[in-house]
């Protein structure tokens, strides 16, 4: 009876201990962790924002499969939420502030816990690169969630796994949707033809971006100084696709409503395309896959046996890359004038 009852009372101090070790654990708690990712910020901020996507690079869901996700009417932007249920209980996150490509804000409630507020901030580095970092924290903790969070070996244990695999995750997903592009042989068709500034220069297949980009720097800059208005986008003509020496000559051209008399000294010219029957393909896709555009193009008017023109093949680059920062999503179109 002496044992037992020396028993209860080491018990008792047993318990008494682990309640005031438990009640003394700080009443807050953050875990944060923060992934490189070779994409740029509006690109990890537009899918993170919609919480639609979310499911796809869940550790949580990778880890539970059974689990329920149940989207609301809205997903994506303030007010956005959805909500989960495991074995552990229902959760719901709604996104409560956002400043485009920089940070979100949501609030987490699951089950009987306390909220949390959970927090995304995207850093744009100069190599092109952002540093997602994601944090969820917590504070006035009760008893109960502090005792749960030291009987399952704490926050950062608990949390920390699941949000490094799901970075992971969200990497390899953002990664992946860069790279996609679609080639789309549109036919014959006509082009109305018009009026152009443009300079010529050559490049090779290494250099050729940043050619073109300094190219149309100063097309720009010689409109902008003579209020020469433009008349569509950017368009690129090929003169010599395989020269002797392996460069590509081109011009570099803008459209413009009407001709333009320049200075006999300048080297920004007005040129002019008329109207013609050409091969035109559509590129949805990084520029990088327009070399395989061009060949499919090419194959396509020798499977016809159509003959180009004398009109040199040109590329439009329909849609600006400043305002579509996948470049999955960027939109060239290719013409390759033909003989009537």
């Amino acid at each position: 009876m002496k044992t037992f009852k020396y028993i209860l009372f080491l018990l008792l101090i047993v318990i008494i201990g682990a309640a005031i070790y438990i009640a003394v654990q700080p009443n807050e708690f953050e875990v944060r962790r923060t992934r490189t990712i070779k994409a740029p910020a509006a690109v990890i901020y537009n899918n993170v924002i919609d919480l639609k996507n979310w499911e796809a690079w869940s550790s949580w869901v990778e880890a539970d499969p059974d689990m329920k996700i149940t989207l609301s009417e809205q997903t994506k932007g303030i007010n956005g939420s959805y909500s989960w249920e495991d074995k552990d209980g229902i959760g719901t996150m709604k996104t409560t502030e956002t400043e485009p490509y920089t940070s979100i804000q949501q609030h987490m409630q699951f089950a009987e816990f306390p909220p949390s507020q959970v927090n995304w901030v995207f850093k744009s580095n100069d190599d092109g690169s952002t540093d997602a970092t994601w944090t969820i924290s917590g504070k006035d903790l009760p008893f109960i969630f502090k005792m749960f969070s030291v009987l399952m070996g704490g926050m950062e244990k608990q949390i920390g796994p699941h949000y490094e695999r799901s970075l992971e995750k969200l990497d390899s997903i953002v990664v992946h949707s860069m790279k996609a592009f679609k080639v789309n042989i549109d036919g014959i068709t006509e082009y109305g033809g018009g009026f152009y500034m443009y300079k010529t220069t050559s490049a090779t297949g290494v250099n050729i971006s940043q050619v073109m980009a300094k190219q149309y720097g100063e097309i720009m800059g010689y409109m902008g100084q003579n209020n020469i208005p433009a008349n569509g986008m950017p368009f690129t003509i090929y003169n010599d696709m395989m020269a002797a020496d392996g460069s590509i000559n081109m011009s570099n051209a803008i459209p413009v409503k009407n001709k333009i008399n320049v200075a006999r000294d300048s080297q920004v010219l007005c040129g002019y395309i008329p109207k013609t029957k050409a091969v035109k393909t559509t590129l949805k896709g990084n520029y990088t896959n327009l070399p395989k555009a061009w060949q499919e193009t090419m194959s396509y008017l020798a499977e016809r046996n159509l003959t180009q023109s004398a009109i040199k093949p040109f590329e439009i680059y329909t849609n600006d890359p400043g305002n579509f920062p996948n470049p999955a999503d960027w939109i060239t179109e290719i013409y390759i004038p033909i003989k009537e």
